[in-house]
């Protein structure tokens, strides 16, 4: 009986989590069906599929491209977000690393600043940031590398943290007494043990980076430089007017590339999350 009890449970939880599974990737269906149809047809059948009298082919991919300059918008989303993590990844391993290995007050000070940094709203910091990147002269998508190390940083370090506590610290006595330097260490020893955790970060990261709309809009040139959110912003026109089969044609090009990102590395997500939780 309790076998059956539990079977049937499982099966009701199954149910239950595809139901909810639907409902999180039907806007992504609808963005893609209505992507496909002409613009007069889009507000009047959102829910229906492209036929003969609605199907606009790829025409509203065309246009969306050429309105909002696709290559050098997809270019600038590119240098932001690779650039953004290979800093996050390399700057915060390295500061968790002193952080664990270096007990001290100072140490412990940086560690709860970043802890502390994942809990204050960006609305309080938006317009001093902004005035402090002009004046800096952080307004263009390398320089912007910066601010999201700063943002970014909280959660990485925290998660490295609970993963570089469970190196043996034997393993990098060894490597000094063979004549490895600190950065040697490092480099050789202590970041080859945090891939799991790097690629998890890295993973999370690029997410956000990538889909991020307001910081780039608040912090970057937009007369020079617009990543994919920013430039799919411009296609409303004048008096509120939206070119909707242009704008769902660019969501399908924004989405796309982080998506197949995301299912090439998901698994190293959960690997890397429950290794710097547990073994921390």
């Amino acid at each position: 009986m309790n076998s059956v009890r539990k079977s049937k449970y499982s099966m009701v939880w199954t149910i239950v989590l595809s139901i909810v599974s639907v409902l999180y990737i039907m806007p992504i269906i609808l963005v893609l069906i209505n992507s496909f149809k002409r613009k007069a047809y889009i507000s009047r059948e959102p829910f229906s599929l492209p036929n003969a009298d609605t199907y606009a082919g790829f025409s509203n991919y065309v246009s969306g491209a050429e309105k909002i300059g696709i290559v050098s918008a997809f270019i600038n989303s590119v240098i932001v977000t690779v650039g953004s993590v290979i800093l996050i990844i390399l700057c915060c391993s390295m500061c968790a690393w002193y952080i664990t290995r270096v007990k001290s007050v100072f140490s412990k000070i940086m560690f709860y600043l970043c802890v502390f940094s994942m809990i204050v709203p960006f609305q309080m910091v938006m317009f001093t940031l902004s005035k402090v990147s002009d004046t800096l002269h952080l307004t263009n998508p390398i320089a912007i590398v910066v601010v999201y190390l700063g943002f970014g940083a909280g959660l990485s370090v925290f998660m490295f943290c609970g993963f570089a506590k469970s190196i043996p610290l034997e393993i990098e006595e060894a490597a000094m007494i063979d004549g490895c330097n600190p950065i040697q260490t490092y480099f050789q020893v202590v970041m080859p043990i945090l891939k799991p955790t790097c690629i998890s970060v890295a993973i999370l990261q690029a997410m956000w980076i990538w889909n991020d709309y307001l910081l780039p809009s608040l912090i970057l040139d937009k007369t020079k430089y617009k990543t994919i959110p920013i430039a799919i912003q411009y296609l409303k026109g004048g008096y509120g007017s939206v070119d909707m089969g242009a704008m769902m044609a660019m969501l399908i090009v924004a989405v796309v590339p982080i998506i197949i990102f995301y299912l090439i590395c998901q698994k190293y997500i959960i690997e890397g999350v429950v290794a710097g939780a547990v073994k921390g």
